[in-house]
């Protein structure tokens, strides 16, 4: 481990932004701004959120400093504060296509949930069997 405080300061504050990172809704919320600036009630219906959630998640984001705000009459429009934050987080999303491209896709009910496995995907190797 490293001693040095520069690299430790650089280390903490790496591991702030990444935790910001971790909710669903504010990685909805960076990719429905990659295109264009938006106020709180157009980013809310995007990402299908309410508008105070939507709110709380752009403040998180905001007190990171990846997006900022200026005020348009009575609503603010939210735009990118660190536009290259979207090269980070397609890197990742690259990593998930990778892993999600290797696997099977189980069926799903019409409510969305996945199919119990039967017994006859246990003799075809289905992973959703435990072998």
């Amino acid at each position: 481990m490293t001693t040095d405080p520069a690299a430790h300061q650089r280390a903490v504050l790496h591991a702030e932004i990444c935790k910001v990172l971790t909710d669903p809704k504010r990685l909805l919320l960076l990719r429905a701004l990659r295109s264009a600036d938006r106020t709180v009630g157009e980013l809310a219906a995007e990402i299908g959120a309410s508008l105070p959630n939507a709110s709380q998640h752009l403040a998180v984001l905001r007190g990171a400093g990846l997006v900022d705000g200026r005020r348009e009459g009575a609503s603010v429009r939210y735009r990118l504060a660190e536009p290259a934050i979207v090269d980070a987080c397609d890197i990742v999303e690259g990593i998930v296509d990778r892993r999600l491209s290797g696997r099977r896709t189980l069926p799903v009910d019409v409510q969305g949930g996945p199919v119990a496995a039967t017994a006859g995907d246990a003799r075809q190797g289905s992973p959703a069997t435990p072998h």
